[in-house]
């Protein structure tokens, strides 16, 4: 490994948050060599606690997440913020958004907050926030809070790869639960009502409770719904001792660990292989002949796939059948 790369690691564990927010730039632009690097920061961690907080745009998220971490801090945990936004980061508003939302927790010792757009997610912004939460982790961080703008593709694999994953939903958005999309609600292991001191919060903790009982089977676990006003600072103790209850039981759930770290491999594997394809296809120009190809009509998209499974299948002995 490069003595680069050893630096910054070896300054991050000795406490210098500059290092760590250097090490995670790097890795999330694929600098040569962060995969070694990766590997060195992998084993130096382990014990931090990821939740996922989604939810539609005005739900509130950040001042949740705000109030969130002022709780966690209170209660003693050293606490790391991923915010995801996929909106252009040349502009800046939006990011800057995000500390305006979180203004207290920010300015709390010990609190980093880390904002991730889409463009420099070469690997995938999923495996880009994997990979912040382990920098974090191998900092020190206890637990780490990712939020996302929205309920949309990548924002959900963003959070599918939490230990824990929170929806926030709201009164006075017409019918809360159709504002969140399908295949949203399903990831949820808590249900937030946010701006609970709105009219309408307790039809919808009623109409989210109605929809759990209906999808409700002998193996389906429990799961509960919390009302939080995160402007006023309330619900913010129970959603806390609900939270840690949940991390402190799944940390238990052998068969839940295993499906994430096999997730994780195979999810760092597609991108990686998909990455070093691009590459290479873009370095010796195959990728625009085939294009050309396709266009006139000379082959299609599906037998160059074919083809170029054939020849990794010929070369990974692992995969042949």
């Amino acid at each position: 490994m490069e003595e680069s790369w050893k630096k910054l690691i070896e300054d991050m564990q000795n406490g210098s948050l500059r290092a760590m927010a250097r090490l995670i730039t790097r890795v999330e632009n694929r600098e040569d060599g962060w995969l070694d690097a990766m590997k060195a920061i992998y084993g130096k961690g382990g014990n931090a606690r990821v939740i996922g907080i989604t939810g539609p745009p005005g739900a509130g998220k950040s001042t949740l997440v705000d109030g969130l971490t002022r709780k966690l801090v209170d209660l003693g945990f050293d606490v790391g913020i991923i915010a995801v936004d996929p909106s252009s980061p040349f502009s800046g508003g939006a990011l800057l958004g995000d500390r305006l939302r979180m203004g207290k927790a920010t300015a709390l010792e010990g609190v980093f907050v880390r904002s991730m757009a889409t463009r420099g997610a070469l690997g995938g912004l999923s495996q880009a926030a994997r990979d912040a939460v382990k920098i974090m982790d191998a900092f020190g961080k206890q637990i780490v809070l990712i939020e996302t703008v929205g309920v949309g593709q990548d924002e959900v694999a963003v959070v599918k790869t939490a230990d824990l994953v929170l929806v926030v939903c709201v009164p006075g958005t017409g019918d809360a639960i159709q504002a969140i999309k399908a295949g949203v609600m399903e990831i949820a292991d808590i249900f937030v009502v946010n701006k609970a001191d709105l009219d309408g919060a307790d039809q919808v903790v009623a109409d989210i409770q109605a929809m759990l009982e209906l999808g409700a089977g002998p193996s389906t676990p429990d799961v509960p719904v919390v009302k939080t006003s995160a402007v006023l600072g309330s619900g913010m103790d129970q959603l806390a001792a609900v939270m840690l209850e949940r991390l402190e039981s799944r940390q238990r759930d052998s068969e839940w660990l295993k499906r994430q770290v096999k997730e994780e491999i195979l999810v760092l594997l597609e991108k990686e292989i998909a990455r070093h394809l691009r590459c290479g296809w873009e370095r010796n120009g195959n990728l625009d002949s085939v294009v050309r190809q396709v266009m006139s009509g000379e082959r299609d998209p599906y037998s160059f796939v074919k083809e170029v499974v054939e020849q990794f299948a010929q070369s990974c002995p692992e995969i042949r059948t």
